[in-house]
């Protein structure tokens, strides 16, 4: 509710009366005052004197125009609509108070946003198959590891009706690479450091359909996981490794899509043996003995031949073929090479390649029941396909058969005529002769 009008000198009066308490003054601009208070109030004074109220003349009595004289009203208002927690004079530069009181309003913030978040499910993919709740909140956004990086965790695995299936201290992975279920590879990506959270996955992120034999877990089962944040470190330089470490490393990633693999995970298989081949491929800033290299080439070209069977599941056969050429660029007589090489090229519809690859895989190993099953149907089918592209042709040319049968039914049949009139032409002059004999003997 307004009351009457003041003035504005009047209302300047009281601003700074209230401004002046809340810095523990009793008193306007006095003997007493704070020399900052003094020019806080000469300040308020001297911008006034641009006004030119109807007060002018008695300001110039005291040789400068007062703020607190002026003339100009202004509505009184209520109590709520004034601001009473003006800052201290001192502070009034308001840097360093600011930030610091930022500060404070920002950690308030997360810490209000932790709360939240320890009561919520988050829903990671938008499909309730895979959720993650914060059961104790971590250090905040800025220590969510990042892809690539190497991470400890403590693991533990439980069916959802509570049976604990398998618990892991200091468990280490590197995220990203598929070194783990897809389930703790997406979720520990969105967990802070020192966080512990607990995930429900459906079986499609965790163990599939076919479930695991280690840990025990049967096929098609969700999981509870209650995972702890340790630590989160950048991983090491692979040109800078000894070349044990990176042999060692490239079989772990090889090993890793051998189990997807198993699983019929044949993308997340082709992902492991490429991390698995640039670690073999990169430059090494180390020395490095003729058998590391040979012990080296022996997992890359383990890795291709690999990477060529997953790639076959997946029908990419133009990458299944570059992955045979290249294992067979290193190993020419590798038979598992050849043997993919042979199978890819027949999938082609190159038969004729493909039989000549079996063959040379089958001479390098005669005993290869595979190969002489894949060899035997190839030819098979091979020998089918050639029977149709006889037959088509035929068809094509008009049935060239039946007209060559006809043109020698027609020649047999002239042929035939021919010898009927010979023989009765040749027994007409035998009995003409004969009858000339009778008669030249009777005379």
């Amino acid at each position: 509710m307004q009351g009457k009008p003041l003035t504005r000198a009047e209302v300047n009066r009281k601003q700074v009366a209230v401004w002046l308490k809340k810095g523990g003054h009793d008193s306007g601009p006095k003997q007493g005052c704070l020399e900052s208070d003094a020019l806080l109030i000469e300040k308020l004074e001297t911008m006034d004197a641009s006004d030119g109220h109807e007060n002018a003349p008695s300001a110039k009595k005291s040789g400068k125009t007062s703020l607190l004289d002026s003339g100009e009203d202004f509505e009184v208002l209520d109590e709520e609509d004034i601001d009473d927690d003006l800052p201290p004079l001192e502070d009034a530069g308001g840097g360093d108070g600011d930030e610091a009181e930022n500060g404070e309003k920002k950690n308030a913030d997360e810490e209000s946003e932790a709360s939240e978040q320890l009561d919520e499910w988050l829903d990671v993919l938008g499909n309730d198959q895979l959720k993650k709740k914060v059961l104790e909140a971590g250090k905040g956004r800025g220590s969510r590891p990042q892809k690539g990086q190497n991470v400890e965790i403590n693991l533990k695995t439980s069916l959802m009706d509570g049976t604990l299936v398998e618990e892991q201290h200091n468990l280490s992975f590197t995220l990203g690479d598929g070194d783990i279920t897809q389930a703790l590879d997406l979720t520990v990506q969105l967990m802070e450091m020192g966080e512990k959270a607990l995930i429900h996955t459906d079986a499609k992120y965790a163990y599939g359909a076919r479930g695991s034999l280690e840990p025990e877990v049967p096929p098609n089962t969700p999981l509870s996981l209650e995972v702890e944040l340790l630590e989160a470190t950048d991983a090491p330089d692979v040109e800078l490794m000894l070349p044990s470490q990176r042999i060692a490393l490239a079989i772990r990633k090889r090993e890793r899509g051998n189990v997807h693999y198993q699983r019929a995970d044949y993308a997340f298989a082709v992902n492991s043996y490429s991390i698995a081949l640039q670690i073999t491929d990169s430059n090494s800033k180390v020395d490095i003995s003729p058998e590391e290299e040979e012990e080296l080439l022996d997992v890359k070209v383990k890795c291709l031949n690999n990477m060529a069977a997953s790639q076959l599941k997946l029908d990419h056969y133009d990458a299944a073929l570059k992955s045979c050429v290249s294992a067979l660029a290193h190993q020419p007589d590798n038979i598992k090479a050849l043997f993919r090489m042979g199978k890819v090229l027949a999938l082609q519809g190159e038969y004729t390649e493909a039989i000549q690859t079996l063959r040379k895989a089958l001479k390098l190993e005669p005993s290869n029941k595979t190969i002489h099953a894949e060899l035997s149907k190839l030819v098979k089918k091979h020998s089918e396909q050639r029977g149709a592209e006889q037959a088509m042709y035929k068809k094509m040319l008009g049935n060239p058969t039946s007209s060559s049968g006809i043109q020698k039914s027609r020649a047999k049949s002239s042929w035939g005529l021919s010898w009927k009139w010979l023989f009765g032409a040749t027994a007409v002059a035998i009995g003409g002769v004969a009858l000339s004999v009778v008669i030249a003997a009777r005379n």
